[in-house]
Order: C-alpha cells, then sequence, then structure tokens
C-alpha cells in the first residue's frame, strides 16, 4: 500500500504544482483553494508512506514523480519547449525514479 500512497502523493504533488500556475500569485480564490488542498493531500499521502519507505527513496520519487510530471505537463499543456536535451534529462529523471523503486526494499 506504501507505494500505492506514494505514486499519489506525487500525482497530487502535479496537480499543486500546476494549480500555483492557475493561482496567478494566490489572487484567484478556486484555484488557490484547490492548489491548497492538492498540497495537503500530496503530503499527507506523503506521510503514509513513509510509515514503511526509506525517507530518502521516498522523497526522491515522490520529488522526482512531481518534477516529470509538471515538466511534461508544462510542455503539454503550457506549449514550453521539448527540446532533446530537455526530454533526455526528463527520461533521467524517469529512470533515476525506477532505479530507486526496484532498488530499494521496502
Amino acid at each position: 500500500m506504501a507505494w500505492f500512497y506514494l505514486i499519489l502523493a506525487g500525482l497530487f504533488e502535479i496537480g499543486w504544482a500546476i494549480g500555483l500556475k492557475h493561482t496567478c500569485g494566490w489572487s484567484r480564490l478556486v484555484p488557490s483553494l484547490l492548489t491548497l488542498a492538492a498540497m495537503g493531500i500530496s503530503f499527507w499521502l506523503l506521510s503514509l508512506a513513509l510509515k514503511e519507505l526509506p525517507i530518502g527513496t521516498a522523497y526522491a520519487i515522490w520529488t522526482g514523480i512531481g518534477a516529470a510530471g509538471t515538466a511534461i505537463l508544462g510542455i503539454v499543456w503550457f506549449g514550453e519547449a521539448a527540446t532533446a536535451i530537455r526530454l533526455a534529462s526528463l527520461a533521467l529523471i524517469v529512470l533515476g525514479v525506477l532505479g530507486l523503486k526496484f532498488a530499494s526494499n521496502g
């Protein structure tokens, strides 16, 4: 169950990172409330995962999911650059997350 919580926490991290863009500096009420909710859920799910998983592994995977997912959605939804070096770097993040998952004994 810990891995499920961790993956879900990472997905909510993507949600709040994207949400920050829509808050316009916390000046829009509904996006701000949704972003705060996603933050809370993400941290709560991470804390549940940490009951069973090592902190170094869990935190790195949580941030990796958030970073890679947010960057990918930035490319898809916001038209951010999709250069070869950027895509290769994202692939390295994903490989790192997978490596940590498979190397974990948790």
